[in-house]
């Protein structure tokens, strides 16, 4: 994601480009690629702008998600992550670190006819696999073969 897209929804959504949203938009562009949690957007956005707080970061990035601008990722062990990537993918989660990839594929059912056979309105999708990276599997194939 580029952050001028990001600038350009804020705009067209009638929002204002402050210093501090500023911030936390260049590091989610920056992280785009680890999904990362409020917390870790914080830290980095804090380097960029100093008086960030964390409340003003977590507002930021819920307002950012409920605008449809970034995605919020919600799990029930784990934080809260936020992705740039709105368009619909897969997220490979890795059960060794955590990471989570961005793999593009077609979805596994169109919309329009989940609509059209269930009356069901499509609001947005996830889909998710579940699995080891190249690094932990790597990790995990060295211990079995001890």
């Amino acid at each position: 994601m580029k952050t001028e897209l990001v600038l350009r929804k804020l705009k067209e959504k009638g929002l204002r480009i402050t210093p501090q949203r500023l911030a936390i938009i260049e590091a989610l562009a920056a992280m785009r690629d680890v999904h990362p949690g409020a917390g870790a957007v914080y830290r980095e956005a804090k380097k960029i702008r100093k008086n960030l707080s964390l409340s003003t970061t977590y507002a930021t990035l819920n307002q950012l998600s409920a605008q449809g601008i970034i995605k919020k990722l919600q799990f029930d062990t784990t934080e809260d992550r936020y992705e740039v990537n709105i368009d619909e993918h897969v997220n490979l989660i890795c059960d060794g670190c955590g990471k989570i990839l961005d793999y593009a594929a077609s979805t596994p059912a169109d919309r329009g006819e989940v609509e059209k056979r269930t009356g069901f309105s499509v609001a947005d999708m996830r889909l998710e696999y579940y699995g080891y990276c190249k690094e932990c599997r790597k990790k995990r194939d060295g211990l079995k073969e001890r």
